[in-house]
């Protein structure tokens, strides 16, 4: 089984505004399903988060990227931060255990930003393209509007993934995994 960066840490939740729309993997975030957000599991990967403080557990599935807050290790739905009793602190120091793993058959990229000015992107794109062989700006329909992402890479498992966003976080560039088939 993959290693998780972080086994102990803190959880936060998300629930409305993100309701509705499209998670990291392609789906519709539903708040009301038992799902989470990682930096860098698989998709798919069944997860065990315990709170603690109070040793209520609850089973996730990794279905979208995040936190993007620095200590956090893990955001949950809103469902499941209730399962916990998280919902009203916000967060919960909590560990987590992985339960299953499931191949993903897509290939995958690194998302290293974001722009809604198409120009911005290329700028980037052209930048990154001095030092990676594969480097794509992608257009990407959100509920806020248009945006356009920058992409390094096509690797096709996560291992191969996550060693390309290790050398990219040493040039200070953060990023997460996306798949390819959306």
């Amino acid at each position: 089984m993959p290693s998780v960066e972080e086994t102990t840490g803190y959880a936060s939740w998300y629930g409305h505004p993100y309701h509705g729309r499209r998670t990291s993997n392609g789906e519709t975030y539903d708040m009301n399903t038992l799902t989470a957000a990682h930096r860098t599991l698989p998709f798919d990967t069944v997860v065990k988060v315990s709170n603690l403080s109070n040793r209520k557990a609850v089973t996730v599935r990794i279905n979208d990227r995040g936190p993007f807050v620095k200590d956090r290790i893990i955001d949950l739905s809103y469902v499941a931060a209730k399962e916990i009793d998280m919902v009203g602190p916000g967060t919960a120091r909590v560990n987590l255990e992985i339960l299953k793993v499931v191949p993903n058959p897509f290939p995958l990229a690194i998302q290293v930003a974001s722009f809604r000015d198409q120009g911005n992107a290329k700028k980037l794109q052209a930048d990154l393209k001095r030092r990676y062989s594969s480097v794509d700006v992608q257009d990407f329909q959100s509920s806020e509007g248009l945006f356009f992402r920058v992409l390094v890479g096509q690797f096709k498992d996560s291992i191969e993934a996550q060693s390309a966003l290790g050398a990219l976080r040493r040039e200070n560039l953060d990023g997460f995994m996306v798949r390819l088939d959306r």
